[in-house]
């Protein structure tokens, strides 16, 4: 039993030439001419499929330059076509079977890798934040140690200042007394004052 072929949407796109099953009688085309018959390709509801379709195209075929490179070829004549098989053929329902198996195991390998990268990045993220965290501590360790170091130099320095000034004193004290006794001398001794 074949399908109509009014609905012209449905009409396959991608085939390829196949054999008349066993059975089933050629038909005429619009046209008037036998139809050839072809067998569904693309990946859809009718893949493997057989039907028949006219044979005359509306304008001559390009002719192919290579084995790889073939032209489109132009639309049917009448555009008649004719389903042959009323049901997918087994190796088709296993094809599509094993594509949509494939397909979600790509897609469950596509999320397990997404959720592995973006735990990666966490990580990575973390330890990040981890290392600035410690950086943020040894900076302000270094920091809290160079103002100790500031406060003791100082300190020194301070000290040292101190000490300076002190013996600075004790010279002006020593200095001063050598004066007033200097002065208070009556310059009555066993040498002129000048030589002493």
């Amino acid at each position: 039993m074949s399908l109509s072929c009014s609905d012209q949407s449905i009409r396959p796109n991608k085939m390829q030439s196949a054999s008349l099953p066993r059975g089933v009688e050629a038909v005429r085309c619009w046209c008037g001419d036998l139809c050839k018959v072809k067998e569904v390709t693309d990946f859809s509801d009718w893949l493997g499929m057989k039907f028949f379709m006219c044979a005359n195209y509306e304008s001559d075929p390009p002719e192919s330059i290579s084995a790889y490179l073939r032209p489109p070829s132009p639309p049917p004549l009448c555009m008649y076509y004719r389903w042959i098989d009323t049901e997918l053929p087994d190796w088709a329902v296993t094809e599509i079977r094993e594509r949509g198996r494939r397909a979600w195991a790509s897609l469950d390998l596509e999320e397990r890798r997404a959720k592995a990268k973006a735990e990666e990045k966490a990580e990575q993220k973390k330890e990040w934040e981890d290392y600035c965290v410690e950086q943020r501590a040894f900076i302000d360790d270094m920091i809290r140690k160079n103002q100790e170091e500031k406060l003791r130099l100082e300190e020194v320095y301070r000290q040292r200042e101190q000490a300076r000034e002190a013996e600075r004193e004790r010279k002006r004290e020593m200095a001063r007394a050598a004066k007033v006794v200097e002065e208070a001398g009556d310059g009555k001794g066993k040498y002129p004052r000048w030589t002493q």
